[in-house]
């Protein structure tokens, strides 16, 4: 059986956090906790709780062995109108409700493949998606990963692949748009991650040469081509998409990720930021799980 996609990612979480020195483990673990909100769920980064963030932080706490107060947790989630909320929010409540009911387990991987099937909202209860389209490769990969995490995914099937073909460009990657010129980053990974997931890891799929050969010589990949400069979601993921096709990138990103550490133990979208908050660390995290 193939592990789910939130498996692969906690096993490159895994692979990450190994890498670390005991220094660094415990300034990104310090970070961590200093991104706790009072309520129980992780602040955004404007300093407010906020649930997408939320299933960032939780995820990262249990990679640390941080301990931290499940109760809290639950409380913050019985608080959510679960029927008001978006795609990416409500997988998002879903993860941590997931997490949060085997939160005494020592194996995560190992408790995320024996939990059973829960119920969850209709594809079509959702008003908000992203891009406004549920059919586009993002939106296919947040709709699959909620399907996995909560024993749903039974139900997909090739169809949900032959729908991306739609978003495919010229160039041989994928737009989260239709009729687009320009591919992405980012769309090209959901696209080849829901692809992988349902027909298997094909190293010949549509998207894998685009990814190949989009990626910098400083190790980094940018949003799209027509972006200025690289950043850590962009060569998160596509690093992450490349290792699970058992694909190697042609240049090292080590030097890339690192730049992007910063003193407060979090990391940077860009070279630029200043500033981080969970989600970027899990993205920093998570590249660092490729190398």
């Amino acid at each position: 059986m193939i592990d789910s996609i939130t498996i692969k990612l906690l096993k490159t979480l895994q692979l990450g956090y190994d890498a670390l020195g005991e220094q660094a483990k415990q300034l990104m673990a310090d970070f961590i906790i200093s991104q706790r909100s009072a309520d129980g769920g992780f602040v955004n980064k404007q300093g407010e709780s906020d649930l997408y963030y939320t299933a960032f932080g939780t995820l990262l706490q249990y990679i640390f062995n941080i301990k931290f107060n499940v109760e809290g947790l639950k409380n913050y989630l019985d608080q959510i109108d679960t029927e008001g909320l978006d795609l990416i929010h409500y997988a998002a409540y879903m993860r941590c409700r997931l997490l949060a009911s085997i939160a005494e387990r020592s194996k995560l991987g190992a408790a995320l493949k024996i939990l059973s099937r829960k119920e969850i909202r209709e594809q079509q209860s959702f008003d908000v998606w992203p891009n406004n389209d549920k059919d586009s490769p993002y939106s296919k990969f947040i709709w699959h990963s909620l399907l996995e995490d909560t024993r749903n995914d039974k139900d997909s099937s090739t169809e949900n692949v032959s729908a991306l073909e739609e978003y495919t460009v010229p160039n041989g990657g994928f737009s989260n748009l239709k009729g687009q010129t320009i591919a992405s980053a980012n769309a090209t990974s959901a696209a080849l991650m829901v692809m992988g997931q349902i027909n298997g890891y094909d190293k010949e799929s549509q998207g894998i040469a685009y990814l190949l050969k989009s990626q910098l010589p400083s190790g980094g990949f940018k949003a799209a081509d027509n972006t200025h400069m690289p950043d850590l979601l962009s060569t998160a993921t596509a690093l992450f998409t490349l290792r699970c096709y058992g694909v190697q990138p042609r240049y090292s990103a080590q030097e890339f990720i690192e730049a992007h550490w910063l003193d407060n133990g979090g990391f940077g979208a860009t070279i630029l930021d200043s500033s981080s908050d969970v989600e970027y660390l899990f993205y920093g995290l998570l590249a660092l799980g490729t190398l």
